[in-house]
């Protein structure tokens, strides 16, 4: 039995079925993604969804599905679903499948009488386009397939609906056509491997309807349109090849450009695997620079995400490659922030008060993972600038006070990760003055800056670094510590006593301003009332505030966001922080607490985690689908158990 495998019993239930999705990338932006029965349960979901900088920021589905149809001695059988008003499902194909399986690509197998028929997908390497691969496995008689495609041409963020400013004209091209809905838009160009027959009847299917949307207080009903069919005869162990894309292609290299791009992929065997070829997939290519995605499917590239993700998305996993392609595009960007540039900068978010500070956390996860005198040859240049940037306050939200703590202003919008806003964007969560995991990178970041100082043999400024981290140390247990664990926040005279996980940044950091009796505590604190099986709590259930469970309209979610739903991405660093206090005693814990993220892999997004997990039982998952900082908070425990296995320092 493969690992990713799923058999008719789930597929037909649609209860179950529908609740999980797939998503594949081609690193350059564009996604395919919808449920395992290709019934689509969101706005985002489609068969080719592309970025077009042309038109705006966002990405846009142009093919959204392509139904098929088994033909033979004139009766047909559509493998098509798609939901309509009043709970009502048609054409109902989901019966017809037997299997679902993704280890290397995405397989579905489907029965029809004597017809078994297979069908695989593979996006393209860095280009815009899908490929189909269907597969006649057997069938006793002639058989025919006939192919729907159902054209949206809309940004994800919105829907269509039919209308007369279509253009429903195609222009033929090799084995396809090729249409554009819109002026603006590329031409979408389908073609197949094999000649066939095209029939142009252009109809609009109204009232396709998106449940996920509708659960979420959106907009959930669309119209696409089918421009009509194309047909073709198969034979048994024939395979034909269906391409879409914003290009016209050679339909005799389709087959080749499969093979191809098939040897690219690796086997997803366990989570391990899983998480490897999900942490490449946030990978974008662009012209102009490399970027990694904070997320599928609306995220684009934010800074916090991106240096936090980094190391466990490129180096932890063994792409090289990407880091250093990604780190070059950031440090640009860095450096024109560091010089005073606040607009057009790529880097969503690159002045959120604690982004710099977290690019030089992702410096020292190189150096852990390669040296820190490589990581001083190359990083220490523009780490020192950050610090003197810092220190000069030349920041506009990262004020530094004669205790050598950092002040924000979090009042009017949020200046932290916890940056849920409330319907006259204000924050909900107004983390404000003195925060805790700011200062605690703070004091990470002088301490480490400091250790590649010294090993390039610049003696002063080490010891300058290090006088201002030991005051920063100092002020930050007299803000912060209140005898048991760590105030969130810290404003003029008002202390914020929630328990919540940014403490165990703290605790979980390199270079900890905590003792070991400080840090035990805060560990434990956090295993009693934030662990769960999905990571920790965003607020402990004996808050006042707790609302475990991120549901509702978008301001219902945005109260609860991080009042105390889950968010893995914390995880690391609580493995970190809990090894670093039980050693290698508690490795066995930290290896229970993966069960709960292995059972992820079969759940929602097949081989990924979501953002972010209900607070209680049975804990489960919501907002995107695939998200870059729970992939790679996991990876970086898998990273810290195999470190503790070789018996390196934690």
């Amino acid at each position: 039995m493969s690992y990713l495998n799923f058999d008719k019993t789930l597929l037909m239930n649609l209860e179950r079925s529908l609740s999980k999705e797939m998503i594949r990338t081609n690193r350059a932006g564009a996604y395919n993604s919808t449920t395992l029965v290709d019934c689509n349960t969101r706005k985002y979901h489609g068969q080719l969804v592309v970025p077009l900088p042309a038109i705006d920021n966002s990405n846009h589905v142009l093919l959204s599905s392509l139904d098929e149809t088994v033909i033979q001695h004139g009766a047909e059988f559509n493998l098509g679903i798609h939901k309509y008003e009043g709970n009502n499902f048609s054409p109902n194909g989901h019966k017809y499948i037997r299997q679902f399986d993704c280890d290397l690509i995405s397989r579905t197998i489907y029965r029809v009488g004597g017809v078994i028929l297979s069908k695989e997908r593979i996006l393209v390497s860095f280009e815009p386009r899908v490929l189909i691969k269907y597969t006649l496995l057997e069938a006793h008689s002639p058989t025919r397939m006939r192919f729907k495609p159902f054209l949206a041409f809309r940004s994800v963020n919105s829907l269509t609906h039919q209308n007369d400013a279509a253009d429903t004209s195609y222009r033929e091209i090799k084995n396809g056509i090729a249409m554009r809905l819109y002026d603006g838009y590329p031409e979408l160009c389908m073609q197949f491997s094999k000649k066939n027959e095209y029939t142009h009847q252009p109809d609009w299917y109204r009232g396709i309807e998106y449940y996920k949307e509708q659960e979420r207080g959106y907009e959930y009903k669309e119209d696409l349109l089918v421009p009509g069919y194309f047909e073709l005869p198969i034979k048994k162990g024939e395979s034909i090849v269906f391409s879409a894309g914003v290009t016209e292609t050679s339909h005799l290299t389709l087959k080749k450009m499969w093979n191809k791009e098939l040897l690219r992929r690796v086997p997803r065997v366990d989570m391990a695997a899983c998480l490897k070829n999900s942490a490449q997939q946030f990978y974008k290519r662009e012209k102009d620079g490399t970027y990694l995605l904070a997320g599928y499917p609306w995220f684009g590239s934010r800074a916090r995400d991106e240096f936090f993700s980094l190391v466990p998305a490129t180096l932890m996993i063994d792409r090289d490659d990407y880091f250093d392609l990604i780190m070059k595009t950031a440090m640009e960007e860095l450096e024109l922030f560091l010089e005073g540039k606040r607009e057009g900068l790529k880097l969503e978010g690159i002045e959120d008060s604690d982004v710099l500070l977290w690019f030089i956390y992702a410096v020292q996860q190189f150096a852990e993972q390669r040296s820190v005198d490589e990581a001083a040859e190359r990083f220490s240049k523009i780490c020192m600038k950050i610090i003197r940037f810092i220190r000069k306050q030349n920041h506009p939200n990262l004020f530094m006070h004669n205790n050598s703590l950092l002040f924000i202003n979090g009042i009017d919008k949020p200046a932290t990760w916890m940056n849920a806003v409330d319907y006259d964007g204000t924050p909900i969560t107004p983390r404000t003055g003195y925060v805790v995991e700011i200062n605690a990178l703070w004091y990470n970041a002088l301490k480490f800056v400091s250790e590649m100082e010294r090993h390039l043999g610049n003696e002063q400024f080490a010891d300058l670094l290090d006088y201002q981290a030991e005051t920063a140390r100092l002020s930050f247990i007299d803000v912060f510590w209140n005898g048991t664990y760590l105030n969130d926040y810290v404003v003029n005279d008002y202390k914020d006593v929630e328990v919540r996980p940014n403490m165990i940044i703290a605790a979980g950091l390199p270079y900890s301003p905590l003792d070991r009796q400080q840090k035990k505590s805060v560990v434990d604190i956090t295993t009693r009332e934030l662990l769960t099986i999905k990571g920790l709590r965003t607020l402990s259930p004996k808050s006042g505030f707790y609302r475990p469970e991120y549901r509702g309209g978008m301001q219902e979610r945005n109260w609860n966001y991080h009042n105390g739903p889950i968010w893995p991405w914390t995880s690391g660093i609580y493995a970190r922080a809990y090894l670093s206090i039980y050693k290698k005693s508690g490795k066995s814990f930290i290896e229970r607490m993966l069960i709960g993220f292995e059972s992820e892999m079969t759940e929602l997004c097949v081989s990924t985690l979501s953002e972010l997990y209900d607070g209680n039982p049975p804990f489960k998952g919501h907002g995107a689908m695939s998200f870059a900082m729970s992939v790679a908070g996991v990876i970086n425990v898998l990273d810290i158990l195999k470190k503790c296995d070789n018996e390196e320092q934690l």
